[in-house]
């Protein structure tokens, strides 16, 4: 068999079992509306939860930057491509977060990947939700310790698991706002048995800071008390969601973040995010810190869209456990190809909305991953209830 033969079966074998994916080509800036084709829809599968991909002040902080450091950051961190945004955003998010220190990545991905790589060696093993993000997953695969998952969820079996385990260092490491289901880990009884196990706890907090807890800090103010460095020694976030610009930063402690610049491979030998990134990121975060009246807006608009699915029988899943709710909110379908159809129904109805399916999911729980950003509106949220109403019940 030739190598090209090889691979166009593969494409085959996922068209025929409607798993092929394909991209849009968007037309204007990331908003609640786009132009796709020509054709205008109301967008209700981005992550830029508070609007700020587009906000004039984060664009005209990155304007600015520009024309001081220009677009390209040279080389990696370590060479020449650490400059003053990228230390002032570091600082100031460290106070924000109240971590002693933060180290930009320039991806989610490539952060998880460098911490774990980085802390962890084959003595070790490694404990993870079985509903965590690919990266963490891949992180773990990639470290060299022994990877060993757990339910959902399932504390019960996570701390069965620990005891069991030999491990010379223990690493539980989950979500904190989990990516396909819109629910949030319960940190405290995380953190407890993690304790309780001399564990070193990991959060991957990308799709709640900004949106959940005091000021945005996310998912370790969710709680009565602010969840400190040394409950959760390994926080993770990014910048492409609620901050609505591009990265990745780790927070923790001193001797933490000097071991990942001395050890994390994926910071050691990657290209710096441009200064003027940074610098637009600096403008989200004061901008998050100050932006109650945005989270309270994103509320709203959840909580007028699980009102309308209620009286309208449409079953979305994810309600909080606590606190305040999720921008994501799963509509769970089934079948791979029932979900791509009522996809392409939505949008020939002007509604955007992803089909998400395997492997991103488990098989027979493809969904729509409807998600919610603080510029929706009232209007917005009343045509995508119409039109789900129209096509569900």
């Amino acid at each position: 068999m030739s190598f090209n033969k090889k691979l166009n079966d593969k494409l085959q074998n996922l068209q025929q079992q409607q798993l092929y994916r394909s991209r849009r080509l968007v037309e204007t800036p990331q908003d609640v509306t786009l132009n796709i084709n020509g054709k205008m829809l109301i967008n209700f599968c981005s992550n830029d939860y508070l609007g700020l991909a587009n906000h004039p002040d984060v664009k005209q902080a990155f304007k600015k930057a520009v024309d001081e450091y220009g677009v390209g950051s040279g080389a990696s961190q370590l060479v020449t491509g650490h400059q003053k945004p990228h230390r002032a955003l570091e600082e100031e998010l460290a106070d924000f977060l109240g971590r002693d220190r933060v180290l930009l990545f320039s991806t989610g991905y490539m952060a998880n990947l460098g911490v774990l790589s980085a802390l962890s060696d084959r003595n070790d093993e490694i404990f993870e939700d079985k509903l965590n993000h690919a990266s963490l997953i891949d992180a773990a695969l990639l470290s060299r310790a022994e990877l060993t998952r757990f339910t959902h969820k399932d504390s019960l079996a996570l701390e069965k698991q620990l005891i069991r385990s030999n491990a010379k260092t223990k690493f539980v490491v989950s979500d904190g706002v989990f990516s396909m289901d819109g629910d949030k880990v319960d940190l405290i009884k995380l953190f407890q048995i993690s304790q309780k196990n001399n564990a070193v706890l990991m959060i991957d907090d990308a799709h709640g800071i900004g949106v959940l807890g005091k000021k945005g800090r996310g998912i370790i103010d969710e709680v009565d008390a602010a969840v400190s460095q040394s409950e959760l020694p390994v926080l993770v976030g990014t910048f492409g969601k609620a901050f609505g610009t591009f990265g990745a930063f780790v927070a923790g402690s001193e001797v933490l973040i000097e071991n990942l610049i001395n050890f994390s491979r994926s910071y050691i030998y990657t290209t710096a995010m441009p200064a003027a990134v940074a610098e637009a990121t600096r403008a989200s975060l004061k901008i998050i810190k100050q932006g109650d009246e945005l989270r309270e807006k994103l509320q709203a608009r959840i909580i007028q869209f699980r009102k309308g699915c209620d009286e309208s029988g449409i079953p979305v899943v994810a309600a909080p456990e606590y606190g305040q709710h999720s921008a994501i909110q799963p509509l769970i379908v089934g079948a791979a190809n029932k979900t791509i159809k009522l996809s392409q129904a939505l949008q020939q109805d002007g509604i955007l909305i992803s089909a998400i399916r395997p492997p991103t999911v488990p098989q027979n729980t493809s969904r729509l991953r409807i998600t919610f950003s603080a510029n929706h509106t009232s209007e917005h949220v009343e045509r995508l209830l119409s039109v789900l109403s129209r096509q569900l019940c």
